[in-house]
């Protein structure tokens, strides 16, 4: 992992209800060192935002808010989130869950637009940050020659 590619940004973590409380009631784990963990590896910079955890708010778009018609509402939820990444001071949000991406990267800045930040997924970071040698032209060839081989 190069976390050179991340220098200068701040990010945090938001603890989503998927990944969080409801594995935790489900299956008595919720996820919540792991993602931390990752992200860690990737920047130098991480700071968490308050509350976390199994005490993080809900980012609005939980139990059907993102797809439903009740837009408001939700991004009346999503300010409780929306001032938890402002107070972080984080330029980059990480998340793991779709519809949080969803509500965190379209409704909560439509509706609350005077603190910028980026949204990535937790994969998107790793990948970003992942560091691959090039192939030398023989080891190019001897893949060709591999997969030619196997059919």
């Amino acid at each position: 992992m190069d976390k050179s590619v991340n220098a200068g940004k701040v990010f945090t973590w938001h603890d989503s209800c998927k990944h969080g409380r409801e594995l935790e009631r489900h299956f008595g784990k919720g996820y919540y060192e792991e993602p931390r963990w990752i992200i860690q590896q990737c920047v130098d910079n991480f700071v968490d935002m308050h509350p976390n955890r199994a005490n993080a708010f809900c980012c609005g778009a939980g139990g059907g808010m993102w797809p439903g018609p009740y837009e408001d509402e939700a991004a009346y939820q999503g300010r409780v989130k929306y001032e938890g990444i402002k107070n972080s001071g984080a330029n980059v949000l990480v998340v793991g869950c779709s519809n949080c991406h969803d509500q965190l990267t379209k409704r909560v800045p439509k509706y609350y637009p005077e603190y910028k930040y980026e949204v990535k997924y937790i994969w998107e970071l790793g990948a970003d940050s992942l560091v691959m040698e090039p192939w030398s032209d023989e080891e190019i060839a001897k893949g060709e020659a591999d997969g030619k081989a196997q059919w």
